[in-house]
């Protein structure tokens, strides 16, 4: 993918790309491609990429509005799973030579035959235990904890009560905040949120049309609208919007055990969750395609200033693997491949993994 090429693929043909932070390193996704790049300690890049096909691509119906964004949200965990796997992998392997080179000399330390993918049964069932998790965090527990609340302040308030609701939300946020900020003390964690950063300023300088070198991506901010996080932010905004719409239709069940009772009302919200996540991220959406409309700003603000801790101003390194994914995605997006092919490859330096990307042919289809 040549600078020329990346240049023509903005503006109103521009593809759209996300990605994610991992260890040492950067997803990106395209519509038709996920690619991962991780710096190892002596400065190689391993680069792995493959062909990949969304579920909304494969069946209409979910594309629809409010039903898209649960299903992008999905497959982004299920496929950041798969990538901080690869990206743990390539840790414990370099961490395994280092050993082996101190004891045994420059002993060779046998990698894995699949060392980057997990077991589909395997991938779904952490998939499921976050999403458990999550859920438990997110949902049910600042539920309890605002219940409680009622409870002690006289019932004050219920989940009929807008209030509730608020409270709720504001609970969520806080326990949220405090996690977040928690592991951002971590020496491991602040790496990643600035790798975080390397792959908002990739984006920008893509979706600016400028050609993807370090120097030209640098000058970007590391916060950007369409980041997961300003998702989150959004999601609670949208969840106390509708489940304080929704609630007062519901009846209160008042012969009900209090813990029963409100057991049914966390069950209900669950469902409740796929419309919020919908609107959320078309909301999302619109503010990556209308950067200045001041009600779309506003709307994804506060996901912004969260983003001044999830992401840390990179370092020139950092930024080259975020931009060696981002053109290997584009690679392919430009080769016009499909198909099953993956590939995996290591690469000296920046410099001759952008000459391998730009010389490479299309992969043949299939």
């Amino acid at each position: 993918m040549t600078e020329q090429d990346c240049r023509a693929a903005t503006g109103a043909e521009r593809i759209k790309v996300g990605g994610q932070a991992i260890i040492e390193g950067v997803m990106m996704r395209s519509p038709g491609s996920l690619a991962m790049a991780v710096r190892l300690p002596d400065g190689r890049i391993v680069v792995r990429e493959q062909h990949w096909m969304g579920l909304s691509q494969r069946y209409k119906f979910l594309r629809w509005p409010l039903l898209r964004g649960t299903v992008v949200l999905l497959e982004s965990m299920t496929n950041g799973v798969s990538a901080l796997t690869f990206s743990a992998n390539q840790a414990a392997m370099a961490e395994a030579e280092k050993q082996a080179r101190s004891t045994d000399g420059a002993k060779p330390v046998a990698q894995p035959a699949d060392s980057g993918a997990l077991s589909a049964l395997a991938l779904f069932g952490t998939v499921a235990v976050a999403v458990g998790m999550a859920l438990l965090l997110f949902v049910v527990v600042p539920h309890a904890l605002t219940a409680l609340l009622g409870r002690l302040s006289g019932d004050a308030f219920d989940v009929s009560s807008g209030w509730f609701h608020l409270i709720d939300g504001l609970i969520k946020f806080a326990m949220f905040l405090a996690y977040v900020w928690g592991i951002s003390l971590l020496k491991d964690i602040r790496r990643v949120f600035e790798y975080h950063g390397a792959e908002h300023k990739s984006i920008f300088a893509y979706e600016a049309g400028l050609g993807l070198e370090p120097g030209q991506t640098a000058r970007f901010s590391t916060l950007h609208p369409r980041c997961g996080t300003s998702f989150l932010m959004v999601v609670l905004s949208v969840s106390i919007v509708l489940f304080s719409a929704s609630f007062v239709f519901l009846p209160s069940l008042p012969g009900l055990h209090p813990v029963l009772r409100h057991a049914i009302f966390i069950l209900i919200k669950l469902p409740l969750l796929i419309p919020v996540a919908g609107i959320s991220y078309e909301v999302i959406s619109l503010a990556g395609k209308r950067p200045h409309s001041r009600l779309l700003r506003l709307a994804v603000l506060p996901g912004l200033w969260f983003q001044h801790i999830t992401t840390r101003e990179p370092s020139p390194d950092q930024i080259e693997v975020a931009l060696v994914a981002l053109r290997k995605v584009l690679w392919r997006e430009a080769a016009g491949a499909a198909g099953g092919v993956e590939s995996e490859q290591t690469f000296s330096d920046f410099r001759a993994a952008v000459e391998a990307i730009d010389a490479a042919p299309a992969v043949a289809e299939g």
